[in-house]
């Protein structure tokens, strides 16, 4: 069963790479940094892949990977800003966020603060789930940009 579910979104993520070019990789990436289960890991891969090819810039792939990841961010910290715990602990369920995984983010995000945003974007999970708590906390909307784009970029 979950490995029909991957092989279907691999097979959505490479579709849509390769007839939007760029810009299904800003979709896709800023769908899984608002934390809807679209798995980077498949996202990068292949447009890694397309650079190897020749087909893409790795310049333009890296800040398409980033800008996507910003604008999923902003839709994610909107959700801690405007709904705060109360919401995410009644919707999260929907797109896969345990309680368990909020309470890590927000862990992260209590212990690091605004360096958080900067480091969690090089790990897996707690990357998707950081913009949450920065919402809650209302941390600073520039600086919170700065360090999502910032950390997108490895």
């Amino acid at each position: 069963m979950v490995e029909a579910i991957i092989d279907s979104l691999s097979e959505a993520v490479i579709w849509t790479i390769s007839k939007l070019g760029y810009t299904g990789i800003v979709v896709g990436m800023a769908i899984e940094s608002a934390c809807i289960p679209l798995p980077s890991e498949i996202i990068m891969p292949f447009s890694g892949y397309l650079v190897w090819k020749g087909e893409m810039s790795l310049i333009l792939v890296t800040l398409a990977g980033a800008v996507g990841n910003v604008i999923g961010s902003w839709a994610a910290y909107g959700m801690g800003v405007y709904g705060g715990r109360p919401f995410i602990e009644r919707y999260g369920r929907y797109v896969l966020l345990s309680k368990g995984e909020l309470e890590r983010s927000e862990l992260w995000f209590a212990k690091y603060g605004d360096a958080a945003i900067f480091f969690s974007r090089l790990l897996p999970v707690i990357r998707t789930f950081i913009s949450l708590p920065a919402g809650i906390a209302k941390m600073n909307l520039t600086r919170f940009t700065l360090y999502t784009f910032v950390g997108s970029i490895p």
